[in-house]
């Protein structure tokens, strides 16, 4: 730039630029080395205090029945959320639908589903067995088809899975549901404008754009659902994580290092998880930074 334009118009030389300087912050390295005490303490005294076993809990944490119990947990994770997400994508689309018997419906799975404890449910569903005796398939009234004795079931996997799914499923609709409002009223005049039923729009037009509000919680249902299969005890199923070292530390009596290997793999699963939850809410946030950028350049060239 020229010493002329430099002076401008009024004659006046323009002023240096200013030489921003950080503010200095020694709180935070006080804070940090307090913590940092703090965690060596706390290391330290778990490091030498007996009543951890350390031992114990290097010997059982690649246990055979551990890591079955970590494989029964991801499958109960993997299925339970993929019929949850399903079914609430269709109470979400129920939820908005204009049909007022649809719309009725779904607000009545949410408010039971999501009003009562997760543990009662699971609960329940282990009591089915003494609820229902035999379930008879076939005409009211009438002549019956098939039978099932479900007393002589062996099913506490699938009523894991049963009841985790629909829970999950009532969170899951609101989560669907608030993705769908965040697409504008504009998109869907636009597809009813091209002649589009109501259930075309949702499909073609809505739901496609909402998987960017969507796809980051629905990651965070999905790591909570890992950890809520400790609860299918109640069913009772054992098999997974969390029930097969309770079995072992009924069996050795030393319930601490086997919760603290539970507690280890629950971790490592989680972190892993947490690192592609990362990763795909990334991928979801590029349109919307793209949209920012572009507005950003719009109103620069405006000015």
């Amino acid at each position: 730039m020229s010493t002329d334009q430099q002076t401008g118009a009024t004659g006046h030389k323009a002023p240096a630029p200013i030489k921003a300087v950080p503010l200095k912050h020694p709180g935070q390295w006080v804070a940090a080395a307090v913590l940092l005490v703090l965690a060596g303490l706390f290391v330290y005294g778990a490091a030498t205090n007996p009543a951890y076993r350390w031992d114990t809990y290097a010997q059982y944490l690649f246990e055979r029945r551990i890591l079955e119990g970590v494989g029964y947990t991801l499958t109960l994770t993997v299925i339970a959320m993929f019929i949850g997400v399903a079914l609430g994508v269709m109470l979400a689309v129920m939820r908005m639908s204009p049909n007022k018997v649809l719309s009725a419906t779904a607000w009545l799975y949410l408010w039971v589903f999501r009003g009562t404890p997760v543990y009662v449910q699971l609960v329940l569903w282990g009591l089915v067995g003494a609820i229902y005796k035999k379930i008879d398939i076939g005409i009211p009234f009438g002549p019956t088809f098939v039978s099932f004795d479900i007393q002589a079931l062996n099913a506490a996997f699938a009523f894991a899975i049963i009841g985790l799914a629909l829970n999950e499923a009532a969170y899951m609709a609101e989560i669907v549901r608030a993705g769908v409002q965040s697409v504008g009223e504009g998109q869907i005049e636009a597809s009813t404008a091209l002649g589009m039923s109501w259930w075309q729009t949702m499909r073609r037009t809505v739901l496609p754009q909402a998987m960017r509000v969507i796809i980051p919680p629905t990651g965070n249902e999905f790591i909570g659902m890992l950890k809520t299969t400790s609860l299918v005890a109640a069913v009772p199923f054992t098999l997974e994580l969390y029930g097969r070292q309770r079995d072992i530390s009924g069996v050795n009596f030393q319930p601490i290092p086997m919760l603290l290997v539970a507690s280890t793999w629950y971790l490592a699963v989680t972190s892993i998880l947490m690192v592609g939850q990362h990763f795909l809410e990334k991928h979801y946030a590029k349109g919307s930074t793209r949209a920012s950028a572009g507005n950003t350049t719009m109103v620069e060239e405006g000015k």
